[in-house]
Order: structure tokens, then sequence, then C-alpha cells
């Protein structure tokens, strides 16, 4: 995986988890940053720090919680002028090994029948290791507001013209030759 798809990295061996647990906190370098905003197509990524515990669970699985926060430049929907958006989002995720995934889906495919509450199917744990800035960078991303706006801004249509020969094509049909009598549309004959 290049960097462009994975642009913070901060692999964790499952294998190093203490039974006790792990807990860890990391922050974004300027160098992951851009990655970040050129990868998500922002305008900038001014901060992004993670905190996350990581506590074994039996057959191999970890149960991973915590937080996202980073501070966003995008560019407003209606005016364009930048701006800023915090982004907070809670993890709450269970990885497992990867011969477990179909079975663990199938009890969720299951549960989806029942009317309890539906829990995310697991992760894969690859290679060993679960990455802790992927599941940031994942986070950080569907954070992200997809039409973000300026406190204010109001996007206003443009009037319709009162002429409905007065639109941005109506130069073309002059330079066509065509009338409103219709004659250049008629079959010779």
């Amino acid at each position: 995986m290049t960097a462009r798809e994975n642009p913070w990295s901060v692999p964790v061996v499952v294998a190093q988890i203490p039974d006790t647990g792990l807990h860890r906190e990391f922050e974004a370098s300027a160098v992951a940053r851009q990655a970040l905003a050129d990868t998500g197509g922002l305008r900038e990524v001014l901060s992004a720090d993670a905190s996350f515990d990581l506590t074994p669970m039996r057959q191999g699985r970890v149960h991973v919680i915590g937080r996202v926060r980073a501070r966003i430049g995008q560019a407003c929907v209606v005016t364009l002028d930048p701006i800023e958006n915090e982004i907070d989002e809670a993890i709450d995720l269970i990885f497992a090994p990867p011969e477990q995934i179909p079975a663990l889906a199938d009890l969720v495919d299951e549960t989806a029948e029942t009317d309890a509450e539906i829990p995310d199917p697991p992760e894969p744990i690859m290679a060993g290791m679960i990455d802790l800035g992927r599941v940031a960078t994942d986070a950080l991303f569907l954070g992200i507001d997809p039409y973000p706006r300026k406190p204010g801004a109001v996007f206003e249509p443009p009037a319709a013209p009162a002429d409905p020969e007065d639109h941005p094509f109506a130069a073309l049909k002059v330079l066509r030759g065509d009338t409103d009598s219709g004659d250049s549309k008629k079959p010779k004959g």
C-alpha cells in the first residue's frame, strides 16, 4: 500500500499487545497531514491526532476504542471562501484474524434479521498487525462535511430570464440561422 492510499500509518503488532491492553496516542506529522489533505481532497489538514485503547479478546481478536480529532481547511460550497472545520469522531471496532471474518460476518447477518442492534462486522488483522493510523484516517475522512458552508452563507439561484429567448444559447441560435418560423428545419422537397 502506498503512502497516497494510506497517508497516516501507525502499525501495532497484535502479538505485542499486553493482556492488560495498550493505550496509544499519536499526532500526524506535517508530511502525513499534507498527504491526508491530498488524499481527502482538502485544502489543508491543520492538525490531526488520535487516542486509542486496544484490549485483547479471546481467539486473537482485539477491541479498539478511541477518538480521532482534526482541524481541516476546506472551501465553502456557496462562496468558495476558505473555512476551517473541526472533526471529532469516536471509534469502536473489533479486529479479528482474517480466517474468522466470514463466520463473524454470518453472525452479524443473523443479528440483522432480528430487532437487536446490529453490530459492525469485524475488521481483519492484516499480517499480524492493526494499523491505527489507517483506522484514524478512515474515521477522519468519514467525518468530513462534504458540503461545508461558511456561517451565514446562503445560496441564491440565478433568476430565470424573463424572455425565453434571453438565455446563453440564444446567440448560438442566431449564428445557426434558426428563426421562429422554423423554415430552416423544414425538409426541402
